[in-house]
Parts: C-alpha cells; structure tokens; sequence
C-alpha cells in the first residue's frame, strides 16, 4: 500500500462498509486492526488514517486504545462514532455517559459560521444521519472547533485547527446507508483534509494486481489454479494467464457432483473459448461417498475443503512440477471466516480461506482476496472476460452440498439441480437474472403431506432465495410479483419428481446469511 486509506479497526460492525464506500469513491482503502505497528503504518505511507467505530466505551479497561499522535505524525486522522471518542478523550476533551443513548436516525445541524466546503449539499446545514453509541462529548479538546451538533444538542461532528496533521471526528457513520449523502462527508476528508485524488479504477486495480503477482511469483514458476466455473476463479485464472503466460498456468475444474444442471460440460465449453489450460476431473463417486450420512454444515465444508486438496495433489502428480496454488478467494469469504477484530463470532469456514497443507508443498497465490465483488466484476471485464462469466450469479466452493440442508445423496442432489434449473430459467426469460445477485434453490431437510395427481404424496420442500447486493456483506430479499412465484413453483411441483412444497425465503442479511448453511 502506497497512498490510500488505511481503517483501523476498533470493533464496529461497519468497518467493511467504510472500504466499500472509499473504494467507490475510486480511493483504494485497507482495514487493519487498531493496533497494527506504527512501524507498518509509516511502511504504507496512507494519504489519511480513519479510526472505526467500536461497541466499547473509552472509560473501560478493556476498550481498545492506542497513541493518536504518532498516527498524526504519519497522516490526517478521520474518528467515527467510537474512533471520535477516543479521538477527543486522547485529547483531554471531555466524554461522558449519557442518559439518552443516541440511536438511529437522528438530524445533524451543521456550524453555518464554518468554513466547511460541504454544507451546501444539505438543505437548511440539516444532514439526517445514522447514530449508534451511548457515551457523548461533552467538551471537545483544545484547539479543536465543534462543526456540528445532533438534535440532542450533544457534539455530532469536529474538527482540529491545526493546518498539518488535521483531525476530523464524525459521532455518526457516514459510511451506512441510512446516512444522507454520507459520501460528502468522506470525500470531505479524502479531498479537502487529506488533499487526496481519486485514482482507484478497473484499469489502475489491473495494473497493480499484475505488478504484485509479478513480485510474489518468480519467473518460470508454475501455478495450478482451481477453477469453480464462477466470476472469481475465472477472474483469477485469466488474470495470471495473461500475466505468465499459458505454459506456467495450469487449470484445473473438478466435477464434484455438486455442481448446477449440465455445469460441468457446459463450463468447460466456455473455459475453451478463453484460452486457458484446463483439465477437467470427475471426482463424484469420491465427494459422493466421502459426504455420506454428514448432516453439518461446518463438517461438509471441511469434508468438501479437504477433498479438493486431495484431488490437487493427484493432478499434481500427473502436471509435474507445482509451485504455486491460486485460488478466487474475496475479502468477504476472508471476513466470514476469521475474526479482523478479534471479538466477533466466525460466521463460517469457507474451503478456499485459511492457508493450505504442509504437506501439499505449495504457496498460496490469492490475488483477489481483497476485492469485493463487484469490483473483480470490473476487473472481469477490463481483462476482457466475457459477461457470460463476469455476469454469472455467485456459486459457493462447496456447491449444493450446503444448499442441500441434510445429507447429500445422488438422489437429493438431481431434486435439487432440477429445481433450481427451472428457477434460474424462469428469471432469464423474464429479464430478471441480472437484477439479482444471487438466486438459487434450496432443499429442506423435512417432508410434507401433498395432493398431486389426485393421489397422496409425502414429499420434500424446497425454498427459493433471492437477493440483491452490492458486494455480499449485506443483502436484501428480492421482492418479487405473486404470478412469478405461483408460475415458478408450479412448475417446480409439477416437473420435479421429489419435490410437493415451494416456500420463498424473505429474510435479509443480516440476520440471515446470504447461504442457507
């Protein structure tokens, strides 16, 4: 990192929102946690330092601190909610606990005898911004200038009155959503206070990633790179080919048995199209027999994950010399299954994230794993990789296994593949598919008393999810007309052969996860 934007993160359940909202405004943004070396710090040389929010209060034993000055001393400091706390504690301002915890939206009124360049953008100096803590400031710091109080009267917003080293602290998060405009506030610090220029773009993401793949590898190195068939892997097996070339990029795509209708065939048809190396392996019977009475979700993922190691390291064999693994992994598989900030819950393993077997004896080549998704999207497409894949909803690693809540058999792994054709077919003919980020069926571990064909059945329910999404941290169910459900299910009750139930899913992540399990 040289330049940018560099999140510390002091616990806040938005600190991924605020990469996303900087990466956006084109600035290139890095989350680590709030006390990486200041040593590390200065080797980055950031445009600008933010602070994230936290659950803690400043007056605690436990809560997270660090030294704000020698921060200063690198670059400008932006505070958020908790981050502007410790800002004005550090400080000898004055934070106190209030009665009146400040909680959702709430109206900010900005100082109209400041000189601030963004007050402009909201009617009357009123912003209505999004609130989440329950200490205030009473007093702010010495040489700092209050900008802007909340309708409470308590301080909403400051900023310092040095002209070097400038601190900027927001009691709220522009960074949400539910925060107008709150893109003003962060281009504010980007530009103004930082003096910071928009340079993240498809083109300049390309160009680094070649030069730091150029750097990790050496020349003649040979790299095998698994391929699932989504945007992510063939991002990645595209982008290396064109970096080394044909000959030191070797592919390979296993037929798990848990991949959609026809995917296997019809992926390695389109994998010829882009002038890659690619073997393709059936490996059924193996994952078949492997997963066999295996109910939990977090044993099929591990179960699954190991597989896929045990298949490369035959294909080694055969491919000779590996130096070299790549995989598609993205910064929210890695923010899923490990804990940035040392006190949130892992929501769940992913296969391809936490670093590979001794014994396999081969590095590990991720150069997505900070990229959201809409971002390798962009770079799917300055790459020149066709929309058929750049377009394509996301598929997880372990494929149906986790769609199929319960064991995985043959049988229950045909239901599902049928049911979930009919469903991804009826959105295309109706100009829905891109609309959507993900959509899938899933099949219920429970039966269900029927009438089909005048007889009694006693069959099984399958559940449809649909969801829209920016990046995949959060999500939102896709709403949508009664006649395409009651048209989708009928014919998934009608063609599908196992299935008498169809229920759609309208729960939002959170609290739900995009994946069933």
């Amino acid at each position: 990192m040289q330049g940018g934007f560099l999140i510390l993160d002091f616990g806040s359940q938005y600190t991924q929102l605020i990469a996303r909202r900087l990466r956006e405004l084109e600035y290139y943004s890095e989350i680590a946690l709030f006390d990486l070396s200041i040593e590390e710090i200065k080797k980055r040389k950031p445009d600008g330092i933010i602070l994230s929010g936290g659950p803690q209060s400043v007056f605690s034993h436990e809560s997270h601190k660090r030294d704000l000055d020698e921060l200063r001393d690198v670059a400008p400091l932006l505070g958020l909610c908790y981050g502007m706390q410790w800002m004005a504690h550090f400080y000898k301002g004055e934070v106190v606990t209030s009665d009146a915890r400040e909680y959702g939206r709430m109206n900010v009124h900005w100082d109209k005898s400041s000189s601030l360049d963004f007050t402009a953008e909201f009617d009357n100096n009123t912003q209505s911004v999004w609130m989440s803590h329950g200490d205030v400031i009473q007093k702010a710091p010495d040489k700092f200038s209050v900008i802007g109080k909340s309708e409470s009267g308590h301080i909403a917003a400051f900023q310092s009155k040095h002209e070097t080293n400038k601190c900027l602290g927001f009691q709220f998060h522009p960074e949400v959503a539910h925060t107008e405009k709150g893109e003003v506030l962060l281009k504010y610090f980007c530009q103004t206070i930082c003096k910071s220029e928009p340079s993240w773009t498809a083109p300049s993401l390309n160009k680094t990633l070649v030069a730091q793949l150029k750097e990790q590898v050496p020349h003649g190195e040979k790299i095998l790179c698994a391929l699932s068939g989504g945007v992510d892997s063939s991002v990645v097996a595209t982008l290396l080919t064109q970096t080394f070339g044909k000959e030191n990029v070797k592919c390979v795509f296993v037929d798990t048995g848990l991949l959609r209708k026809n995917e296997f065939e019809n992926v390695m048809s389109a994998y010829s199209e882009l002038n890659l190396d690619v073997t393709g392996v059936n490996a059924k019977d193996l994952f078949y027999d492997k997963l066999k009475d295996v109910t939990d979700p977090e044993a099929k993922r591990k179960i699954i994950g190991g597989l896929f190691i045990d298949v490369f390291k035959e294909e080694i064999k055969k491919l000779g010399k590996i130096d070299y693994l790549a995989q598609g992994t993205l910064y929210p598989d890695v923010i899923e299954s490990v804990s940035l900030r040392g006190t949130n819950v892992t929501i769940k393993s992913h296969h391809n994230v936490g670093g590979l077997p001794k014994d396999l004896n081969l590095k590990l080549v991720e150069p997505l794993r900070l990229l959201f998704k809409d971002e390798v999207r962009a770079l799917g497409r300055e790459i020149g990789l066709p929309e058929k894949f750049v377009a394509r909803h996301p598929f997880p690693g372990p494929g149906l296994a986790i769609r199929i809540l319960g064991e995985v058999t043959e049988e229950r792994v045909r239901i599902v593949q049928e049911a979930d054709f009919i469903f991804i077919d009826e959105l295309r003919k109706n100009d829905l598919y891109n609309k959507i980020w993900q959509a899938y069926v899933a099949l219920l571990p429970v039966r269900s008393v029927g009438v089909q064909g005048d007889g009694r059945t006693y069959d099984q329910a399958c559940v449809l999810r649909a969801v829209t999404s920016s990046d995949g941290m959060t999500a939102d169910w896709y709403n949508f007309e009664p006649k395409f459900l009651a048209y989708v299910s009928n014919r998934i009750t009608n063609e599908v052969k196992g299935i008498n139930r169809v229920v759609y899913d309208i729960t939002s992540k959170p609290p739900g996860t995009i994946e069933w399990e």
